[in-house]
């Protein structure tokens, strides 16, 4: 497939980190540090969370070399798998995805409603709760504007949405470069006395790992899409492995640096028992003061804005490979003559986005439910590593291949059967994340065979 427009090695790394650095960094932190008993293990699952991530970005380099693919996320699991794996898997994580934007979107309209209606929330400078109701209404509202709005970014082109995310993403790193630089000023947190609790167990400390290994992998998932800009990336099976290499270096490089912020500026007793949710805002407040906490609910609304676009920018295109595998109505496949978009693809994804709007209301249960989904794409796209190269040619050019092989991949699917098996042991937290995960699924997998039996006795 030609386009007209073409990813830079620079396009495609931002890409990379706008996909991976959603709001999670912003939220998932207090998730972990409520999970997990001590300050040591909650640097733990952050480490382990960038060796996982280190393990999945080699080993989907290898893969994005080996089938440089528009949709190459879907394709792979053709390639590998039955289609009814691939139909399965990708339908579950489009509705996943979808979840993921509106939640964030939500998150994204919570900030900026504080700035609209000061007194609608509880950051630091809101005192009276305004009407619940109404102030819900404001942040789907808000959400569904910045998915409208991205929408039409989106339908100028490829070159134009790349442009707007590299912006974004540059606005996205500065601030978190901004919630780093309380480290060089403020005094060291207030250590929260507490009563004498029994000590945990081992698998209690197992436990607690494995639910905050939940959060931290929400925060440094999505990566994997970017296998989905495969044929539209210059020099693909070169620039597609180095984009991964140097997005997933900056990624853990932030990461790790601004949860030592979080726990040197506010402490690990706080976030432990924090009621409030805004940890980022409580950042600011505590060096600069209320008006700080004002702009950097901007500055986080903007970086909700870069994961929005970024999520319009590669799920069309799987919806566009299940297509031309026939899964999908070739509908779907339909391009602007003038801009080259995916217009149906585009413009059913934002129209699934805006429904769950109005139902994605709790982040604990979202994430939950799209760690659980992701879990299986994971693990069964991880393994595609295996049989690619399995049926490799024995002259295939220039293709990356990961160092380590074939450990890193095997530690790259053990790191997600555990998360899955976490989210399962803590049905109770989750509204049941994993048991709904499944029969979704598999609902789409029973509705593949029967599309299927119709069409053959049809002729």
């Amino acid at each position: 497939m030609t386009t007209k427009a073409r990813l830079t090695i620079f396009d495609f790394t931002m890409i990379v980190v706008s996909l991976v650095i959603g709001m999670g960094i912003f939220r998932a932190p207090l998730n972990v540090a409520q999970a997990v008993p001590s300050e040591a293990v909650f640097f733990l699952a952050w480490l382990a969370g960038g060796l996982v991530a280190w393990c999945g970005a080699l080993t989907y380099a290898e893969i994005g070399s080996r089938l440089p693919v528009t949709g190459g996320y879907y394709k792979v699991f053709s390639y590998a798998y039955h289609p009814s794996v691939a139909f399965g898997i990708n339908c579950v994580i489009l509705v996943s995805n979808a979840a993921s934007l509106a939640g964030v979107a939500l998150v994204g309209g919570e900030y900026i409603t504080g700035i609209l209606i000061p007194n609608s929330g509880d950051a630091v400078w809101m005192k009276i709760p305004a009407n619940a109701s109404f102030v819900q209404n404001v942040h789907a509202a808000i959400a569904i504007a910045a998915i409208v709005i991205f929408y039409g970014v989106n339908l100028l082109g490829l070159k134009m949405s790349a442009r707007t995310q590299n912006v974004l993403t540059i606005v996205k790193i500065t601030l978190i470069l901004l919630l780093i630089t309380p480290v060089f000023f403020a005094a060291p947190p207030h250590v929260l006395s507490s009563a004498t609790a029994v000590a945990p167990s081992t698998i209690d400390y197992i436990k607690a790992f494995g639910i905050g290994l939940v959060a931290v992998n929400f925060s440094y998932g999505g990566y994997q899409q970017t296998i989905n800009f495969g044929a539209e990336v210059d020099n693909a099976r070169r620039n597609i492995p180095r984009g991964i290499f140097f997005g997933i270096s900056i990624i853990i490089l932030l990461y790790l640096t601004i949860n030592y912020a979080y726990v040197r500026v506010i402490g690990f007793d706080t976030l432990h028992q924090a009621q409030t949710k805004n940890i980022a805002a409580i950042m600011a407040s505590k060096i600069f003061g209320v008006n700080a906490e004002r702009i950097l609910s901007v500055f986080l609304f903007l970086s909700v804005l870069a994961y929005v676009n970024v999520l319009l920018m590669s799920n069309p295109r799987v919806m566009f490979a299940m297509s031309e595998d026939g899964i999908l109505p070739a509908i779907f496949q339909k391009r602007n003559s003038r801009t080259d978009t995916l217009t149906i693809s585009l413009t059913v994804f934002a129209a699934l986005c805006i429904l769950i709007v109005f139902w994605a209301k709790e982040f604990d249960t979202i994430l939950s439910f799209s760690i659980f989904l992701d879990s299986f794409g994971m693990v069964l796209s991880a393994a595609t590593i295996f049989i690619l190269r399995k049926r490799a040619k024995e002259n295939e050019g220039a293709i990356y291949t990961m160092k380590l092989y074939p450990w890193l991949p095997l530690l790259f699917i053990a790191a997600y059967v555990f998360v899955a098996i976490s989210i399962a042991v803590d049905y109770r937290n989750n509204k049941n994340a994993a048991l709904v995960g499944s029969l979704v699924m598999l609902a789409f997998i029973i509705v593949y065979f029967t599309v299927n039996r119709f069409k053959k006795s049809r002729v």
